[in-house]
């Protein structure tokens, strides 16, 4: 019997892949043991299952860096999301580890991001009993959530990747930060979310006139470079340069150009993400998420009858609306908001 389109994959795999790389065959498997595809590695499944679930459909509607824009050309976190993959493949291509696994790590990465950015997520982790993290939000979305309550059910180094990819101000590269992954692909994901977010958030406020590109630090200009495809090749070109996985080593970049890219993502919040003409906007965004938040809490025949949303077994009707506000696109956001709050002209019929 001749091996099957699954085999031959995985047969490429043990052919072409680094040693050190992440095989599909060798996978730690899923929470739920599932039979074999004939076509797909394990992989390639998963990558596939969150492409076609609700929550990344979301990301289209979701606030990167500018509420609600109206341009056409503004990233959302869906592109964010498609960018982070393309910087993710290429590196992951040059250093031979699985490309496949990278692009289903981020594909999931930022699922559980809430609406108008990280100003959302602010006021939630205010609000919630225990706080409020996308990345928590994200695992919760495809172990839970998706598939009506039944989760996407991914393999152990997918649900690591989404876990581990989060940085806030912190160390970007994985080694000394304190975070384990379990493969280096999570560690290629990490580095390319903050590669694809410094580099595209920066021409959006270029675009939206929040600065000019003259404006960035001359040293770090030259040291990343000028424009932003000369910085996108200067940063996957370090990465690959800089990780020496034949002596053991982690994903990493080198020192001159680590730092300047630190350096860009202290001049973006600085400039952009903290800027007051961005941050008024957001605090009105905030003042919508919280009174949704306590309106849908203080009711729980709301989340029912409006929504038909009810709290799953054993937990709590808060948790339920955390899940519920966390996933509204901005749009949707906004018109519940109105919905609820914004009187309506009495018209006699």
């Amino acid at each position: 019997m001749p091996p099957s389109i699954r085999e031959m994959l995985e047969e490429q795999e043990r052919q072409t892949l680094h040693p050190r790389a992440a095989r599909s065959e060798q996978s730690r498997g899923r929470v739920r043991p599932e039979p074999e595809d004939d076509m797909r590695p394990v992989f390639q499944r998963d990558r596939d299952r969150i492409l076609h679930c609700k929550s990344f459909r979301r990301l289209k509607g979701k606030t990167q860096v500018f509420l609600a824009p109206k341009g056409d050309h503004y990233r959302t976190r869906l592109t964010h999301t498609l960018e982070v993959a393309q910087v993710g493949r290429s590196i992951a291509r040059a250093l031979r580890l699985n490309e496949m696994l990278v692009e289903a790590m981020v594909m999931g990465h930022d699922l559980g991001h809430t609406p108008f950015g990280h100003a959302g997520e602010r006021v939630l982790n205010e609000i919630v009993k225990g706080g409020f993290h996308h990345v928590q939000q994200s695992v919760r979305v495809v172990e839970v959530l998706e598939k009506d309550g039944r989760g996407l059910n991914l393999t152990a180094e997918v649900v690591d990747g989404i876990q581990k990819h989060s940085k806030g101000k912190g160390n970007v590269l994985m080694k000394g930060s304190g975070a384990k992954a379990l493969t280096l692909e999570a560690e290629i994901v990490r580095l390319a979310d903050i590669i694809a977010y410094v580099n595209h958030d920066l021409d959006d406020a270029v675009r939206g006139g929040l600065l000019k590109e003259g404006e960035v630090p001359r040293e770090i200009r030259g040291v990343l470079g000028e424009r932003h495809s000369a910085r996108l090749a200067t940063l996957v070109g370090d990465v690959i340069r800089a990780s020496d996985l034949e002596r053991g080593g982690h994903i990493e970049m080198s020192a001159e150009v680590h730092e300047a890219l630190l350096a860009l993502r202290d001049f973006l919040y600085a400039r952009v993400y903290e800027n007051p003409v961005v941050n008024d906007e957001f605090l009105k965004a905030q003042r919508i998420l919280r009174e949704l938040f306590e309106w849908l809490r203080a009711d729980p025949e709301r989340l029912r009858q409006r929504f038909r949303v009810r709290p799953r077994p054993g937990e709590s009707v808060e948790r339920a609306v955390t899940d519920f506000v966390s996933g509204m696109t901005d749009r949707f956001a906004l018109e519940t908001w109105e919905e609820i709050v914004v009187p309506r002209p009495w018209a006699l019929v």
